[in-house]
């Protein structure tokens, strides 16, 4: 066996806490990985995983032996970088994942500008309201919005949203606005996928939970929903900024809109930003609204 067979086997189960997605990972059968990681204990003669019928961990050996495989990898990818760099043209596959809407409207125009400017990338782009995974689902790079989560993933801010708080002309005519969150439970608020909208009240964070006859995960649902009168709504303000400018929605509760939020790029702790991938940071950030 040489000595750098089975360095990745033993580097995704590291990383995924389990041979069956080690092996989604690589695209290779959970047998396969467990074979190749049997072979390097028995060269190593330790073992480097402990094993249960619900997880497998690293034992102290296999912590060591992983420290050293991460930097033989990332020494083998960076060397591929360096190659790909010179001959300064970004080429290959970039996996990213963004929410649907944000996603349609504003991420994916830019990365296919990119696409067109570097031909020879790939990209497959997985556009959901969901938090997946990126070392489970081998992602690049994630857009993310509003408050990070603690995490091991490493962000890069690329703009900013904010959210504001709004009703048709005719809602306000028949129910009247609004002047303090307190009012808030006296009024129909249309719903997002939380049930809490974020205020800022006299320089402190305050999140008031609000209810209503609609609850909807999509936001273009909301606004068509806010702008026909049905109630008030709180959305980032690329989705109600035409609808405002128009007279369709008047802006309420302005004196405690909170402060703006982060639109993140994110990408796994242990990975360097690939040339192709940092270009594409890169323009995100300086094109995005």
């Amino acid at each position: 066996m040489l000595p750098w067979e089975g360095v990745y086997e033993f580097v995704a189960v590291a990383e995924t806490d389990s041979f069956t997605l080690a092996g989604k990972r690589l695209a290779i059968s959970t047998a396969q990985v467990s074979r190749q990681i049997s072979q390097i204990e028995n060269r190593l003669s330790t073992k480097l995983f402990y094993r249960t019928t619900r997880k497998v961990s690293l034992t102290e050996e296999g912590q060591i032996f992983y420290r050293h495989c991460r930097q033989v990898i990332d020494g083998l990818e960076e060397a591929e970088r360096a190659i790909s760099s010179l001959q300064n043209k970004p080429q290959g596959l970039i996996k990213l994942t963004a929410p649907v809407t944000y996603g349609e409207s504003f991420v994916m125009p830019i990365v296919t500008d990119y696409m067109q400017q570097y031909p020879d990338v790939e990209v497959i782009c997985e556009l959901t309201n969901r938090q997946l995974d990126l070392v489970e689902g081998g992602y690049d790079l994630a857009i993310r919005l509003g408050r990070l989560p603690d995490s091991s993933m490493m962000a890069k801010r690329l703009t900013s949203r904010e959210q504001f708080v709004c009703a048709a002309p005719d809602y306000i005519n028949r129910f009247g606005a609004p002047y303090s969150l307190s009012e808030l439970t006296q009024h129909n608020c249309l719903v997002g996928s939380q049930p809490h909208w974020h205020f800022n009240e006299e320089g402190q964070a305050r999140s008031i939970k609000v209810q209503g006859n609609l609850q909807c995960s999509s936001g273009i649902s909301l606004l068509n929903a806010a702008i026909k009168g049905l109630g008030i709504v709180q959305l980032p303000g690329y989705y109600v900024a035409d609808a405002i400018s128009e007279g369709k929605l008047s802006v309420i509760l302005e004196s405690y809109k909170q402060q703006q939020e982060g639109i993140w790029a994110l990408y796994p702790h242990n990975r360097h930003l690939s040339p192709k991938v940092r270009l594409l940071v890169d323009k995100l950030a300086a094109e995005l609204p």
